[in-house]
């Protein structure tokens, strides 16, 4: 049982413009691994293209209680891009997440690692409740509905952003490195012994949210047209649908003509059924791209995070 509790914990932890950030990042990290001298850990930071001297702040802070480095890429790759390439570079037998405004309180990393050393594979950290704005809450549960209902079965109402996962876990990451994808999605559909625990979303203590509107449309797109055959199964349903409403649109016209002759020609009704059907069209066409332009990148095989440097912070 001591082996197992000396098991080492990378910690990964993407940072993007987090220079104001990083006193209060660092100091929680050397609090937190101070209290708990028996967790062996190592943070692994990942620089995510950052345009401030996040790195060199983070470089000049004394990281005394844990193992530390950080990995900096040759330009923004993304959130997602970020977290691969720790788990890519992590040497711990337990792998986590977490993020630099440190709103999923670290005290989760103990209750997750209990639960790993219980024999499961993949541990997620389901936030109870969070402050956030209403069309923030409907973005989420709209999204969460959707999933459930055409993707994941066991996706969770309130969504995810910590997991800990095992070598095992990782190590299928790491053969499968997807563009244009969620890594949480993936490792969610992987199977394994998984379980999950609750908690309570803090608020904000320093810098802003990078999660724009722009990346949670991009997020909802890659979710559905990576891991679901919904919207491509929607197009083939609207079609077979109008092509029978077109159908009896037509007998109705015909029958009215010819049996009793009262039908007049109107172009708003015309113009209403091209607009219609054109929309119809484009946005068909739009999903349908969406699919063939992803197969185009994959097929390009190009890399998903270029990594221009990797730093060993001072050591504990």
């Amino acid at each position: 049982m001591q082996a197992n509790n000396n098991k080492l914990v990378s910690v990964v932890i993407p940072i993007f413009n987090e220079y104001e950030g990083v006193p209060f990042l660092v100091d929680s990290l050397n609090e937190f691994f101070g209290q708990h001298t028996d967790l062996n850990a190592e943070v692994i930071f990942v620089n995510d293209g950052s345009r401030d001297n996040t790195v060199e702040r983070l470089s000049e802070m004394k990281h005394v209680t844990y193992k530390a480095k950080v990995i900096s890429f040759s330009r923004n790759f993304g959130s997602h891009a970020a977290l691969r390439a720790g788990i890519a570079n992590a040497s711990g037998e337990y792998i986590c997440f977490n993020y630099a405004d440190l709103q999923d309180p670290l005290e989760l990393i103990i209750r997750m690692k209990a639960l790993m050393e219980d024999g499961h594979d993949i541990i997620w950290a389901q936030r109870e409740s969070t402050k956030v704005s209403w069309g923030e809450k409907m973005f989420s549960k709209f999204y969460a509905y959707l999933m459930k209902k055409f993707a994941f079965k066991n996706f969770p109402e309130k969504g995810f952003d910590i997991v800990m996962f095992n070598k095992k876990v990782a190590a299928e990451v790491n053969r499968n490195v997807e563009a244009n994808s969620s890594i949480f999605l993936q490792i969610l559909g992987m199977g394994f012994r998984q379980t999950n625990i609750t908690y309570k979303k803090r608020e904000r203590k320093t810098g802003v949210s990078k999660w724009t509107l722009s990346k949670k449309i991009k997020l909802f797109i890659d979710s559905f047209v990576a891991f679901s055959y919904a919207p491509i199964r929607f197009v083939t349903i609207v079609g077979i649908i109008f092509f029978f409403v077109g159908v009896l649109w037509t007998g109705y016209i015909i029958v009215r003509k010819f049996v009793f002759q009262d039908l007049a020609a109107g172009w708003p009704a015309l113009m209403s059924i091209l607009m219609i059907g054109f929309g119809i069209t484009n946005i068909s066409l739009g999903i349908i791209a969406e699919y063939l332009w992803r197969t185009l990148d994959a097929s390009r095989k190009r890399q998903v995070f270029i990594i221009d440097e990797i730093k060993e912070l001072n050591k504990p």
